[in-house]
């Protein structure tokens, strides 16, 4: 299983998601976009985990919920990774509790980091992928894309809980949910 934990950011946001994302594939036509019912904001991936380590998994997330209290974002503006001539990923601006997110992140790093489960980057900087380039040198439609998002603003969403996601055929599935401020069930809502 290609797990990874994460929050998601409601309709409202997916909807205006939906509505500006044809008007920037227009801009950057050879980049790999990311479907709008697929966003969401990466605290940790785990990669390839056996089926049979589900359980530990969703016992380490369970006790993260309880001590962190649902929390507002905000989306707008973006930016790119890679040079700003040829971006490699657009992503799309996130604002409000970031820090109340970060450390939700590095508790999620901190309870699976004993099963083995290293974070990929030290640092979290909370962001919305849209887009990637296709080629690894990065692709210059993007840079036309930073631009269009500059003055965009997608709105406001609350985050009440972290999922456990399995990536299957290009779909995000949900394996567990932990509710945020909440005392869990013993190994999360387990969904599969």
């Amino acid at each position: 299983m290609r797990l990874f934990v994460a929050v998601t950011l409601g309709e409202a946001i997916e909807s205006r998601a939906t509505a500006a994302i044809p008007r920037l594939k227009g801009l950057a036509r050879h980049a790999r976009w990311v479907p709008p019912t697929n966003l969401h904001l990466t605290l940790h991936f785990l990669g390839e985990v056996e089926a049979e380590r589900l359980p530990e998994v969703k016992e380490a997330l369970a006790p993260v919920g309880p001590v962190h209290e649902p929390l507002t974002l905000t989306v707008e503006g973006g930016g790119c990774f890679g040079a700003p001539s040829h971006p490699r990923v657009l992503w799309a601006g996130v604002g409000g509790d970031t820090k109340a997110l970060g450390a939700l992140q590095a508790d999620v790093v901190d309870v699976l980091r004993p099963l083995g489960f290293e974070p990929e980057h030290r640092d979290y900087a909370a962001h919305l992928t849209l887009a990637r380039s296709k080629v690894p040198r990065g692709d210059r439609e993007l840079a036309e894309c930073v631009r269009a998002l500059r003055d965009e603003k997608w709105g406001e969403t609350r985050v009440d809980r972290l999922i456990l996601f399995e990536s299957l055929g290009g779909k995000y599935h949900p394996r567990a949910e932990f509710p945020l401020g909440q005392v869990p069930s013993p190994s999360g809502r387990g969904l599969g």
